[in-house]
Parts: structure tokens; C-alpha cells; sequence
């Protein structure tokens, strides 16, 4: 599932075709573009040109300037924002611009989303740029096990299923932890590797990416001492941690 990297690297898709005059839209599909209707989102930006790409979280949004519309984009679970490709069926919204370029999201499951005006108010701050104190608020608090307190995108917006066991190894922190026992010596160093695990999957091209996923499976070791990685359902996700380099107190 696509996870703050991978919106990242979407918002600096979009931010090259920046400028440019959107001709035409394909806003046909009724699911991902709900709840709007056919020829709504086309007719808000039609003659606009995009001016700025942002993301909080997973969430992108682009503003169209001029009092225009934003224009809000979710990857879905498959999700991907291609340029300049031609049209497949999995392209589920696009926009076509006067100079005869094209940005689509291509969403082979459907799961992505196209909106006028998007609401972010249910989301908390992005995962990689939330300050220490806010940090510490909203993630060392109450008796929810670590893992799944990362996942709560009302907490800090962003980390998804392989992020979270990745920053968590970086960290050497128990998924399972209650979030309120942790130190504020602790919370800090897990904040240092939310922004190091993100920016190192950025630049590597995913979540995917990191130093332990290569190992995430039945049988797996640990990258950093050898040690088989333990399995747990937590916070509802398939969850693989160090039972060594993390332990539970």
C-alpha cells in the first residue's frame, strides 16, 4: 500500500507539470471520484493551471491558484500518479493540458480517490515533519500498543504497515509496547528515526525499501544481529520485529 514515500514521490510527479493549462478532464469514474459527479470536477477545472503540490500524510492536494479550486488526490492501496503515458484502463482520473501532456492517477484496484475541496481535519501532522513536543503528545500517551498507535493516522499522518515495523527496528522499540511507558529519551530517538526511515524510502523509491522488509516473512532474520524476527497481528496489520534488538520493556 502506498505510504508517505510513496506520496512523496507522487507530489513531486505532479509538481513537473506545474504551470501548465489543463485542457481536459477525465473525471468519468464515479467511485473514485465521489461524491462527485460526472463532468463536476472537470467543469471546476477546466482553463485552471496547478500552482502548488502538497501532502500531508498520504494525502496530496494541489491549488489551482486564483481563487480555483484544490484539487485532493489519494493513492489508494495501488495507486500511482504517471505522466505523459498513454491512457489504460486503470487510468481511474486525468488530466489532459494544453500543451498535449497528460498526469493520470492509474489505480489498477480502484481505491484511490479524486476530490474538489478536500477535508484533512481527521488527519494529524505529517509523520516527517511533526515537532518533538507534539511528537511526544501524540504518540506517548494511553496503554495502545506502539505499533498501532504509529498507524493512527489521527495521531501522525503517513506511516503504514512497513514503515511502522521498519522505524520501529531503526528505533530498537518493541511494536508491542504501551505507548505510555515510553521515555521522552526514548520517544525522541523513535521521532529521529521517523524522519530518517522516511527520507532514506524516498530516496530509495518506497517503503519497500527498507533495511529490514527484505527480511519480513516466516523464517526471517534479523538484518542486524541474525536473531529469527518474531510475528504478531497488531493494531489489526501483520507485524515482524526483533525480539533481540526490541525487546518488550
Amino acid at each position: 500500500m502506498p505510504e508517505l514515500p510513496e506520496a512523496e514521490r507522487a507530489r513531486l510527479q505532479i509538481e513537473r507539470v506545474l504551470g501548465r493549462e489543463i485542457a481536459a478532464v477525465d473525471d468519468t469514474d464515479t467511485y473514485v471520484c465521489r461524491p462527485h459527479a460526472p463532468g463536476e470536477i472537470a467543469a471546476a477545472l477546466t482553463g485552471r493551471r496547478l500552482v502548488s503540490a502538497h501532502r500531508r500524510g498520504k494525502f496530496l492536494w494541489v491549488e489551482t491558484g486564483d481563487g480555483g479550486p484544490d484539487l485532493g488526490l489519494h493513492l489508494g492501496m495501488s495507486g500511482r500518479i504517471v505522466l505523459d503515458e498513454p491512457p489504460i484502463d486503470w487510468d481511474r482520473f486525468a488530466l489532459e493540458f494544453a500543451d498535449g501532456s497528460r498526469l493520470a492517477l492509474r489505480d489498477k484496484r480502484r481505491l484511490g480517490r479524486a476530490v474538489i475541496e478536500p477535508d484533512f481535519t481527521h488527519v494529524g501532522p505529517d509523520a516527517a515533519e511533526v515537532g518533538r513536543a507534539e511528537f511526544r503528545a501524540r504518540i506517548g500517551r494511553g496503554s495502545a500498543p506502539l505499533k498501532a498507535r504509529l498507524l493512527d493516522q489521527k495521531a501522525i499522518a503517513g506511516v503504514g504497515n512497513l514503515l511502522a515495523d521498519e522505524i520501529l527496528w531503526r528505533a530498537r522499540l518493541s511494536p508491542r509496547r504501551p505507548t505510555g511507558s515510553l521515555s521522552e529519551e526514548e520517544l525522541d530517538r523513535l521521532r529521529r528515526e521517523v524522519r530518517a526511515a522516511v527520507r532514506s524510502a524516498i530516496r530509495r523509491g518506497g517503503a519497500h525499501t527498507g533495511d529490514l522488509i527484505a527480511h519480513r516473512e516466516r523464517e526471517g532474520h534479523c538484518p542486524r544481529c541474525g536473531t529469527p524476527l518474531s510475528r504478531a497481528t497488531i493494531g489489526g496489520r501483520t507485524t515482524y520485529w526483533c525480539p533481540a534488538c526490541q525487546p518488550d520493556s
